[in-house]
């Protein structure tokens, strides 16, 4: 009798029918995913590769600088070349229970700027990642849902699905769903696809060369953002990443991006 209880809890488990009881929910795999790669206090170097469906590139050289402040995350991100856009900052507030605030530095108007709801689901600088990629997702404002068990790239991941709690939030961060490849043993997530407004498949993230940074936290040093719709591809290479750092607080003021 033992024996064939743990067989049925063990299939439970292996096929996620019971996500209260005996097994993770959708949400719970979605946090440890994020929780994996958090570096906490972090300084790093990396670089954007822009490439249009023609096979022009651009490149941008940036550095980011994170910090934990009163339990609400702090990032910001600077670029450093090319001369035409060195300068300009994107400056987060990583809020765990309301929408995240970000705020952006343009050089040549000499101004900070809020950004608005409406634009987080804009581009970054002209790439295939938008202005709410550069933040961890929020998960306050998501519902999430496990669709299933697949094996990517020779590992067994779990399927989660993420949508905004309403139209609004969808609208805000510019993509009706997304589905994320999360490895069952790692927790790390190999690939996200988004879907646009109207449920077509709009881009894949895909995330390489893993490495473990920490003990208990992994980053991953090459991201390829591919936007499926008009054949344009971004990557972001990691070349530098130093962690405990300890920024001062006041770095982090949207007053100080000037």
């Amino acid at each position: 009798m033992k024996l064939l209880l743990k067989s049925i809890v063990a299939g439970l488990l292996m096929f996620g029918c019971t996500p209260g009881l005996f097994g993770q929910s959708a949400a719970e795999i979605s946090r440890k995913s994020t929780e994996v790669i958090d570096l906490g206090s972090t300084q790093m170097d990396f670089t954007i590769y822009i490439r249009d469906n023609k096979g022009s590139e651009r490149v941008r050289q940036l550095t980011m600088i994170s910090g934990v402040f009163n339990g609400v995350g702090k990032t910001l991100v600077r670029f450093t070349a090319p001369s035409d856009v060195q300068g300009t900052t994107l400056l987060i507030y990583d809020n765990k229970d309301k929408e995240d605030d970000m705020w952006i530095y343009m050089p040549a108007l000499k101004k900070v700027r809020r950004i608005i709801s409406s634009e987080r689901g804009k581009s970054f600088m002209g790439s295939e990642f938008t202005n709410a990629d550069m933040s961890k997702p929020n998960q306050a404002v998501f519902n999430y849902s496990l669709l299933g068990t697949t094996v990517y790239d020779g590992k067994e991941c779990w399927m989660v699905q993420s949508e905004g709690r309403d139209q609004t939030i969808s609208k805000a961060y510019g993509y009706s769903k997304s589905v994320s490849y999360i490895d069952k043993n790692s927790y790390l997530s190999y690939k996200v696809e988004y879907y646009d407004l109207s449920g077509n498949l709009h881009r894949i993230l895909t995330s390489l060369d893993y490495k473990n940074v920490t003990k208990t936290t992994f980053f991953s040093y090459r991201t390829v953002m591919e936007n499926v719709q008009n054949k344009r591809v971004s990557e972001m290479v990691v070349n530098k990443v130093e962690t405990g750092t300890k920024p001062g607080e006041e770095l982090f003021s949207p007053n100080a991006l000037q």
